[in-house]
């Protein structure tokens, strides 16, 4: 017949592994999760599926902002042979569509099922979309009030397909977002899982100058992705810089990390759009050591 007794150093073993599994819990709990950080591909999408994977694992990226609309790396027309093959690419490097920059904002538009089935079907998670637009000679809550319809059918679709909608908000006073209330009055009855705000540092600073801090403190709940980028003021024009060595406020690392939001962010590298390949790749290096840095202060 077995014994039922355990020796003495069996009991030690399991306490110690149950006390190191304990703290490894405990640690994993208390320590924050890492933001995963994109690339976002506007400058650099000239590049092929596997040069672009093996371009962005080496600058240190989790994945990328692809660009699946027109005049993009993979044309929505052509999304379901040209998407996979991006995807397949990027995985061997271990990387991920983190964001798909695309042409949706309705469902009744050409190709916008056809471009979320795909992508949802390969995994990818989120997508950008396409700017709403006002019209200067109407009011403009009867037309975020024609909104809203819109933004329902597209929640509808994607709840469907298991895809979520980020807008990201962005200067100019002819796009909605520009100020950012306006994009709460669009949200606030949907969860971040539906769709959800890119807060683009840059575009806040540009159009809500000493109040972006209050704007993302309206916005932290519908938060799902944090966009950065850096600008200087040139007379009344805004011209984009290198990330760091402009007016975006370094008080912004704090407050994220404050936040405690562990969705994806995304570098913009937009002040070299004539660079050519060589200059933007050198770009998006020195970028996203800056980025990397500035979040662990």
């Amino acid at each position: 017949m077995p014994s039922t007794t355990f020796s003495r150093r069996t009991l030690f073993a399991g306490t110690a592994a149950t006390a190191m599994h304990c703290l490894v819990c405990r640690a994993s709990e208390e320590s924050p999760k890492r933001n995963k950080i994109c690339a976002f591909v506007k400058f650099i999408q000239s590049l092929n599926s596997d040069q672009m994977a093996e371009t962005v694992a080496e600058l240190g990226f989790d994945g990328i902002e692809a660009t699946i609309r027109g005049g993009g790396q993979v044309l929505p027309e052509h999304v379901e042979d040209g998407l996979p093959k991006l995807v397949e690419a990027l995985k061997k490097h271990g990387l991920e569509i983190t964001i798909m920059a695309s042409n949706v904002n309705r469902v009744d538009q050409p190709h916008t099922e056809k471009v979320l089935r795909t992508a949802a079907s390969l995994g990818v998670k989120r997508y950008r979309m396409a700017y709403y637009r006002y019209d200067p000679d109407r009011p403009v809550l009867k037309q975020l009030d024609e909104l809203r319809p819109v933004i329902k059918d597209l929640v509808a679709l994607n709840r469907e397909l298991g895809i979520s909608a980020v807008y990201q908000n962005h200067a100019g006073a002819g796009l909605v977002g520009c100020t950012i209330w306006d994009l709460h009055y669009l949200m606030k009855d949907y969860p971040v899982s539906d769709i959800g705000l890119a807060y683009d540092i840059r575009h806040a600073t540009v159009e809500g100058g000493l109040a972006w801090p209050l704007h993302f403190n309206l916005m932290r709940p519908h938060l799902a992705a944090v966009y950065f980028k850096d600008f200087v003021w040139e007379g009344r024009r805004v011209k984009n810089v290198p990330l760091g060595t402009g007016q975006i406020d370094p008080a912004f690392y704090g407050l994220l990390k404050k936040s405690k939001f562990d969705g994806p962010i995304s570098l913009h590298v937009e002040y070299l759009p004539d660079g050519g390949l060589e200059k933007n790749i050198d770009a998006l290096k020195k970028d996203v050591t800056t980025l990397k840095a500035s979040l662990a202060s």
